[in-house]
């Protein structure tokens, strides 16, 4: 049965069809040599063919240049393929004839129909998906062992794929502890240096007086960190704030924090509405040899995988390791997670113990969390891809490509 104007311009649509008028290849004989490749010719008629077929799917650049380009590195693709005896049988090119139908919404037999009322033929599209089904399975025979995935190369594509331009802040922190009994306290100084600090430097000063916090040393100061970081009940409290000012006190598990906004930098869309974090703690008794102790387990772990071994013989619940969505993680351990990347660790006092603190993994949060599996399959495809066009690359370098 005829395609139907219909469905031709159902095509058209889906595939960006183009009216442009078919470039020739000026050559008498359709079917004499257009060029030798490897001894194997590709005739004027596969050539005007390619030209068609990729008109039709509004190939860039120049249509003749590429079209022959391509029609080489099939040639190729098929040579390589035959002499590691792979090839495609016919119901694998069938099924792959309809994959790409598929993308127009079409059957292969709609696709094979429309592509013919502008000249195209079956054979010249079985042809073009063949040489890419053999292609595929040369280069996953080939390289298959070598484009292994990590989890760490996943956590890094899932975090980048929900990325977004964010706001960022820099900020100076205060944090007083207050044990059981010293919260008035702890409050009473938290709003005495709220209301007499004007400057980052009065503010640093109050930080190395004050601040059990392990930036004290430093003034409170903290590097750039996104707002995501921040536990929600803080940020809040930082966006009311403009550069210099210090925020309102706020109550924190054991503490009251204070906050000295340096500077914001605003992208140009919302941030991420929220993210999940991986963190390690380790509690240490803090007395005279708790720096010594930090320093040398500082020293001995890059992971949180590590502390197991540092934690050998201490009692169980000395050492916990949970994932949380920000908004669930107690504000001191969210203040102090805020400016670290994966594998950074700081320390912050709790009652009579120093906490050993370790980010495992941050990740933002989606609606619908990416399939590990979908991805880990992107990232080899894309990794096989970068390896089988290096290999083509070599294989045109070393073949005889000459004009008859």
């Amino acid at each position: 049965m005829p395609v139907t104007r219909r469905l031709l311009t159902a095509l058209t649509a889906a595939l960006l069809l183009s009216a442009a008028p078919v470039a020739t290849t000026a050559q008498d004989n359709p079917f004499a040599p257009r060029i030798i490749v490897n001894d194997r010719a590709v005739t004027n008629y596969e050539l005007e063919q390619r030209i068609l077929f990729m008109q039709l799917l509004r190939a860039p650049g120049n249509i003749e240049e590429e079209a022959l380009k391509a029609l080489i590195d099939d040639r190729l693709r098929m040579q390589t393929a035959k002499g590691f005896g792979i090839t495609a049988s016919p119901e694998q090119i069938e099924a792959g004839m309809e994959e790409f139908a598929g993308r127009a919404n079409l059957t292969g037999e709609q696709f094979i129909q429309a592509i013919g009322q502008a000249g195209v033929a079956p054979q010249t599209f079985r042809d073009f998906v063949e040489a890419g089904l053999v292609w595929r399975e040369v280069v996953r025979g080939k390289f298959g062992p070598q484009a292994n995935i990590t989890d760490a190369e996943i956590d890094r594509a899932i975090a980048q794929a929900a990325r977004k331009p964010e706001v960022r802040v820099l900020l100076s922190e205060i944090i007083i502890p207050a044990p059981q009994g010293g919260e008035a306290n702890a409050m009473a100084l938290a709003q005495q240096i709220q209301n007499s600090v004007t400057t980052e430097g009065g503010f640093a000063a109050a930080a190395r007086s004050y601040s059990a916090s392990a930036s004290a040393r430093r003034g409170g100061i903290i590097d750039w960190v996104p707002l995501t970081n921040l536990p929600p009940a803080i940020a809040p409290f930082v966006l009311a704030l403009g550069p210099g000012e210090v925020s309102d006190p706020v109550q924190i598990p054991g503490g009251v924090a204070l906050f000295q906004l340096r500077a914001i930098e605003e992208g140009d869309a919302p941030e991420a509405t929220s993210v999940s974090v991986e963190y390690a703690q380790l509690y240490l008794p803090a007395d005279s040899t708790t720096d010594a102790r930090v320093a040398e387990i500082t020293a001995q772990v890059d992971t949180c995988n590590d502390l197991y071994g540092v934690a050998k013989g201490v009692p169980e619940d000395q050492l916990t390791r949970e994932t949380l969505p920000m908004s669930q993680v107690p504000a001191d351990v969210g203040i102090a997670l805020a400016s670290l990347d994966p594998g950074e660790s700081t320390t912050f006092a709790r009652g009579a113990n120093r906490v050993f603190l370790m980010l495992c993994n941050r990740l933002p949060e989606t609606e619908e969390p990416l399939s590990r599996d979908a991805v880990r399959e992107q990232l080899v495809n894309q990794r096989l891809a970068s390896f089988a066009d290096g290999y083509l690359e070599d294989l045109r370098a070393n073949a005889l490509i000459r004009e008859p």
